[in-house]
């Protein structure tokens, strides 16, 4: 979850490493470091707080830096608080070799043990420092840096994304991946290394996606790649498509509040090439090859975390009621662990944004070890979950900069519409009927560009609970996920105590903590179950709550229930999620800025999860 970055060329590096930083700091904002080559020796700096404190320190040490060689790291605490002295880089004891690192060493403590018995002196708390003191060891016996890595990390448990320099070899850097996402930047006498692409964007689009257990060397005028037992590798170069537009804040004040204003044209760019509104087809091509196995499947699993996990809460419902195929949602976390029965007729669906999720991961390749077809529904192209899974999706929502996620949300739940009409063609949906579901599709992002056209009464919701202790989000079927994904985007960027419940379920325990101070917000379109929901209202009425309904724009009759309302385009029931959590993401960040959080960084909290 940490940010890397990495340079060797003709450059004075610190410009490019403090700016990569900048960009990178979404990753991990505890604390920042950077390490330079200059006349033979190390200049390193490591400061906690944010990339800006660092650059500060910097200019306030009053020295010019020339180097052509750095690498620098904003740090997301995992083992050790974050504080000065565990930011990286980290040294040996001689301070001739500096590592970065991403990931964790989980036999860090035997290692440790033994190379303290050995003499080796130890200064952080981190487990990334027995990566600096082990590559020593191997460098005293192989007298070869790239060597010394590849021999160290033979003895390493875990993940990582390496980044290494030394002063014996000033002309070279060194990088290893495993599980954790490491790229190559290639530029014309002169190569980078990132964690992120938005690193380097600025400098160069072709890179090249280390996959797990690949190491390479990099100088100046080019690189070479190998496994850890030193068998070459050729590499593909890519390009990146993104704009460097996309990762900067367009006038708006925050990322966040930038990324809930694209929801209309990343909705559509998921649609877009792939929905056949008036044929009422849907061609996604990443699916062409497994299309036949998940039309056969037993099952479907959804497996995901965090909001991506309830983007699949959603899809359940959609696949289960139209494409009328069986479903089962499952936390990555515990579905890993949990040794389920997974059959060869099973299909598992992946769904993370990075693609990096490190439980996400390791469940799919769970489920595919024990034979069942594994897809990939991720946002970030040649990430591990798109190259490893047997098929796929990419949802096209551009770069997520905003910790909380907003436009991957409904970009995941607009892939999972597609695929269910889809899979109910496919099934024997008529013609006529998928083409009602195919048109409704097609308006959403209008509509949420209606939506987002009216948003004063969020404001003012906002700016009423701003000092509220709890908040509890209610909603039934499809958008009892909604509910819950409302709770977390204002648990993640405000620190409100908040719960998502389904609204029937309210009566079973919840209802104990309304009284004239508990805001409820319900999520209630005229569906199927609307009257439901309105009995529910009446419930948290009767106990004095504050309801602040999400309704449609037809419905006159919630005004007598709620406090207040705000309104909310109507949909088919099954894509109402999609336009129906948007008021939620904005009432979330709404409060946020009232409180004066930070809304795109907040505490704790990391953009890619890729530890356990």
């Amino acid at each position: 979850m940490c940010g890397i970055i990495g340079y060797i060329g003709h450059q004075n590096c610190v410009p490019i490493i403090l700016d990569g930083l900048q960009r990178l700091e979404y990753r991990g904002y505890d604390s920042a470091g950077i390490a330079l080559i200059e006349d033979g020796k190390f200049f390193g700096l490591k400061q906690a707080g944010k990339v800006s404190e660092l650059a500060a320190a910097l200019k306030a040490s009053g020295v010019s830096h020339t180097s052509c060689l750095g690498i620098g790291h904003t740090r997301w605490a995992t083992h050790g608080e974050p504080n000065d002295i565990n930011a990286h880089p980290h040294y040996d004891c001689r301070e001739e070799i500096a590592v970065i690192h991403n990931g964790i060493v989980e036999n860090f403590g035997s290692i440790k043990t033994r190379l303290t018995r050995q003499g080796h002196t130890f200064r952080s708390n981190t487990d990334t420092e027995v990566l600096a003191h082990l590559i020593e060891e191997m460098y005293a016996k192989s007298h070869d840096l790239c060597a010394a890595v590849r021999l160290a990390l033979a003895e390493v448990e875990g993940t990582y994304g390496l980044v290494v320099i030394s002063v014996h070899e000033p002309d070279k850097i060194i990088v290893a991946r495993k599980g954790s996402p490491l790229l190559i930047g290639v530029g014309d006498g002169e190569n980078f290394v990132a964690s992120d692409a938005s690193a380097i964007v600025d400098h160069t689009r072709q890179v090249v996606y280390l996959a797990d257990g690949e190491v390479a060397e990099l100088t100046a005028s080019g690189f070479r790649t190998m496994t850890i037992d030193d068998v070459a590798v050729e590499k593909e170069v890519e390009e990146v498509t993104f704009e460097l537009a996309q990762i900067e804040r367009g006038g708006y004040e925050h990322f966040m509040l930038k990324e809930i204003h694209e929801q209309p044209e990343t909705i559509r760019n998921g649609m877009r090439g792939r929905l056949q509104v008036e044929e009422a087809e849907v061609v996604l091509g990443g699916l062409r090859d497994v299309k036949e196995k998940m039309l056969n499947a037993r099952r479907f699993i959804i497996t995901a975390c965090g909001t991506s996990w309830h983007a699949g809460l959603v899809g359940e419902y959609m696949l289960e009621q139209i494409a009328k195929i069986p479903v089962e949602v499952e936390y990555a976390s515990e579905f890993r662990y949990r040794n389920p029965p997974i059959m060869p007729d099973d299909v598992v669906l992946c769904i993370s944004q990075s693609g990096e999720t490190a439980d996400t991961l390791a469940a799919m390749r769970e489920a595919k070890r024990k034979g069942a077809t594994v897809l990939g529904i991720v946002n970030v192209v040649g990430s591990s979950i798109a190259r490893e899974s047997q098929g796929g999706v990419y949802i096209h929502a551009g770069p997520e900069i905003g910790v909380a996620s907003t436009k991957a949300f409904t970009s995941q739940l607009t892939v999972l519409a597609l695929i269910t009409i889809m899979m109910a063609r496919a099934k024997g949906m008529s013609k006529e009927d998928a083409r009602v579901l195919t048109r409704e599709l097609a308006c959403v992002p209008d509509k949420v560009e209606h939506l987002l056209q009216n948003t004063d009464l969020v404001r003012t919701v906002a700016e009423e609970f701003k000092d509220t202790s709890n908040f509890l989000y209610l909603g039934r079927g499809a958008n009892f996920p909604v509910a819950l994904e409302g709770a977390l985007k204002l648990k993640e960027i405000s620190y409100i105590h908040a719960e998502g419940y389904p609204a029937a379920e309210m009566k079973h325990g919840p209802i104990a903590l309304i009284d004239e101070h508990m805001p409820v917000v319900v999520v209630v379109p005229k569906d199927a179950i609307y009257e439901k929901v309105l009995s529910n209202i009446q419930e948290v009425r009767a106990r004095k709550g504050r309801v602040i309904a999400i309704a449609n724009e037809d419905d006159t009759e919630i005004d007598k229930l709620a406090e207040f309302v705000i309104r909310v385009p109507r949909t088919y029931s099954y894509f109402g999620p999609i336009i129906n959590v948007i008021p939620l993401q904005l009432l979330a960040y709404s409060i946020a800025v009232a409180r004066g959080c930070n809304v795109d960084q907040p505490r704790n909290l990391a953009k890619s999860v890729t530890v356990e």
